[in-house]
């Protein structure tokens, strides 16, 4: 890696994200159980529109035209999720594995081989299955071996030919906003459980990376985080008090630590500890803190909290202030804050670093000419790229960008209001309809990689 102009090594990986409840619908075809996300959109008022993921993208019958798109753009690599329930629709395998699930998995991943395209496997992007719900879910400590014979059955399918491999995407969203806030499932505001749940999403991920190690020779695994500066408000627009900034500071001890900390380090942040002591046992620690590869991080921009002593946590989550730049869709945009993230990763955990998702959401829609000139989100893409060429030149082991996303699909709790995609979905007809930063990214993958061959480029 040159340090001194951040240009980037001539293996960087260039690539695109999705998620499996995000795009590949068929939520009820050949034998998939449902997952909690399939309980929770089909409750009136939980997500915008009455949105459901019950078709999403059609990812599931379309596999194919969406990675001739990804080769189309020149990706070298593709993260995606395995959808928990498609394949244990009852969770566990002593309850019955799903040879259609698996199936799909399997032509997904030779679909993308096939393309040079390289599958970067994520095993939980939040669809836990409804019956291990039922079971407690993450407030159960027996999810940790549940998760671990879910990654077996994974490995000895698909680890074969599938190399890199993510536990968790995001576990600081899914466990913040479904134990703690109520705004993803199970939808509760209960400190014991949050707690719990941190705790045994970490023993999970420890679990499952043993699994992995011995199941796939070649390995390569990570997990996903969340980096993102937490800054504190001021309510109703005044300055930040004392209060308000320590609130940002939980809220930094949970989103960017609670998860990669006790994974990468060995314990977990000081604000946390007492929370957590009921639910670790001798032991737990070395279970948690196992050899990974990689960091994976994503990353959009700044996040923001103020003092709320009406919450569980002592904190209200917040929007930026007027005067801060944001996307239309209401997101802060800050480029140097994403350069100062990576800088700051690299040096706190020392491993390899993945960009894993960055990208700009927008309400947007084809023009009279069938095209959608998406000019906002090319600007946010250089200025982030660029972010990243400045940590590179730093110091910072970065070696991969993926964008969020490949095609637009249910953005959760926004349903399909937010577009995140280079490729538009029209949804009522499922077409694909490339955007013009599909092209943007196209041209640059081809520039970068001409480049790393030391090529003339115009």
């Amino acid at each position: 890696m040159d340090k001194t102009n951040g240009r980037l090594p001539p293996d960087f990986v260039w690539g695109v994200s999705t998620a499996s409840y995000q795009i590949e619908g068929a939520a009820r075809e050949d034998g998939r159980g449902p997952s909690v996300w399939d309980t929770w959109s089909h409750e009136p008022g939980r997500i915008q529109n009455g949105d459901t993921g019950d078709v999403a993208c059609d990812h599931y019958h379309r596999w194919a035209e969406d990675v001739a798109l990804m080769k189309q753009l020149g990706v070298g690599a593709y993260r995606f999720s395995v959808a928990w329930p498609r394949v244990l629709p009852h969770g566990t395998p002593d309850r019955g594995i799903n040879e259609a699930g698996l199936a799909f998995y399997d032509r997904l991943v030779d679909g993308l081989l096939g393309a040079g395209i390289e599958p970067w496997l994520c095993l939980y992007h939040w669809d836990l299955p409804q019956a291990l719900q039922d079971r407690g879910g993450w407030t159960n400590r027996d999810i940790a071996a549940w998760f671990a014979d879910y990654a077996r059955l994974v490995a000895s399918r698909l680890g074969d030919r599938v190399k890199h491999f993510a536990t968790f995407n995001e576990p600081s969203v899914f466990t913040l906003f479904g134990y703690s806030f109520g705004w993803h499932p199970p939808g509760t505001k209960d400190l014991p459980s949050l707690y719990a749940a941190f705790h045994h999403v970490n023993l999970a991920h420890g679990a499952a990376v043993d699994v992995l190690r011995a199941n796939v020779a070649g390995a390569r695994i990570g997990a996903v985080h969340n980096r993102q500066p937490c800054r504190a408000v001021g309510k109703d627009g005044a300055p930040p008090s004392a209060a308000d900034r320590a609130a940002a500071g939980i809220l930094d001890d949970i989103w960017n630590k609670a998860f990669p900390d006790p994974q990468v380090l060995g314990h977990y942040p000081e604000s946390l500890r007492a929370g957590i002591a009921p639910h670790c046992r001798d032991g737990d620690m070395e279970r948690i803190r196992r050899p990974v590869d990689w960091f994976g991080i994503n990353h959009y921009g700044p996040i923001y909290a103020r003092e709320d002593r009406g919450t569980p946590l002592g904190f209200a989550w917040a929007d930026a202030p007027a005067d801060a730049p944001r996307s239309s869709i209401g997101w802060s945009v800050d480029p140097d804050a994403f350069r100062d993230t990576l800088l700051e990763a690299a040096a706190r955990y020392r491993l390899p670093i993945y960009v894993t998702e960055n990208g700009a959401g927008a309400v947007e829609k084809p023009d009279a000419t069938g095209a959608v000139n998406d000019s906002e989100r090319i600007e946010y893409l250089r200025r982030y790229t660029g972010g990243l060429r400045e940590a590179v030149a730093r110091g910072a082991d970065v070696r991969g960008y993926f964008v969020w996303s490949i095609l637009d699909n249910f953005e959760w709790g926004a349903g399909y209001a937010n577009r995140f995609g280079l490729v538009y979905v029209d949804y009522p007809t499922q077409r694909r309809i490339p955007k013009a930063s599909a092209h943007w990214y196209a041209d640059m993958i081809r520039r970068e990689r001409a480049a790393a061959r030391g090529e003339a480029t115009s």
